[in-house]
């Protein structure tokens, strides 16, 4: 089953920030047409859905060409993705290899490797599927009769009519209260759990935001139809003009929005709607999903 559309009116608003990292500047006025946002990201149930429907094999599950990456090991070659691994205590922070793994035979079934921990579906039917590669998220939406949004589509929706740092406000935690999942901890050896939650959470955990969408912040990073550039470009069409299709090009980086619960103010403060990142079109990890957007229908 689809998710349910939450239909936003679109608008101008100031995207961007200054505060933070380089590549959110400049602040500039963006414009969104009317579109339709999925409440949630994608789901396991959803996306095994769609492979059901469809026979889809993922990126991280193709056998990988030689001919894509030169002077690569050739064992290193082996379908698989990206998987996290909390250190054993306090690491360099410039060095990401030490939290990062590739795990031959990890992909969104098995999404820490067939032999990781905790590695099935099991009880995560209403995780957010991740290890989906920028291809396999832009295949869902060609299914699902939709597309990816733009990065001034996803960050409008998820400022939720809101200017504030945060899609809820100026802190981090009013009140004391935790409004997405993010790290909780010392990044990245010990994670104490966002609401008991070490790792993916069940979409709608935490609270919605202004438009009522979930998990727009934390959770998974999603990705969008905007190639990255190092900082905002200002001729950015306000609508992607179709889903791409056909192989990834690792090449290429696609926008990264939402932060995820990897984020820590110490490493990746980025649970904030203006926070960017660039991620490869063949790229597959533990933290990544999506979700889909949808054109208001004519007539």
């Amino acid at each position: 089953m689809l998710t349910e559309l939450v239909d936003l009116p679109g608008g101008s608003f100031r995207i961007g920030s200054t505060s933070f990292y380089p590549e959110e500047a400049p602040i500039h006025t963006a414009t969104v047409g009317a579109f339709g946002v999925e409440h949630h990201p994608v789901t396991n149930a959803q996306f095994a859905e769609f492979v059901a429907a469809t026979g889809y094999v993922t990126v991280a599950e193709q056998p990988i060409d030689p001919a894509l990456y030169p002077g690569a090991d050739p064992k290193d070659l082996h379908p698989g993705a990206m998987v996290f691994r909390p250190t054993p205590g306090p690491v360099n922070l410039r060095d990401w290899r030490q939290w990062w793994d590739w795990v031959a035979g990890a992909n969104w079934r098995h999404p820490f490797g067939p032999d990781g921990p905790d590695s099935t579906l099991a009880e995560r039917a209403d995780h957010p599927v991740v290890q989906v590669a920028y291809p396999d998220a832009a295949a869902y939406a060609r299914w699902a009769g939709r597309r990816l949004p733009t990065e001034a589509e996803w960050e409008f929706a998820a400022r939720g009519g809101s200017e504030t740092t945060y899609a809820w406000g100026d802190e981090a935690k009013p009140g004391g209260q935790l409004m997405a999942n993010t790290w909780q901890g010392r990044f990245p050896y010990r994670n104490d759990g966002a609401f008991g939650w070490v790792g993916t959470s069940p979409v709608g955990t935490f609270p919605p935001n202004g438009f009522g969408l979930v998990d727009m912040i934390g959770n998974v990073w999603e990705w969008t139809a905007t190639e990255f550039s190092a900082q905002h470009r200002l001729d950015q069409p306000p609508k992607a003009c179709c889903t791409p299709s056909g192989p990834p090009n690792p090449t290429v980086n696609q926008t990264l929005k939402g932060g995820s619960h990897l984020c820590a103010p110490e490493y990746c403060h980025r649970y904030r709607p203006a926070a960017r990142s660039p991620q490869s079109q063949d790229t597959a990890t533990t933290h990544i999903g999506f979700r889909c957007v949808a054109d208001p229908a004519s007539g």
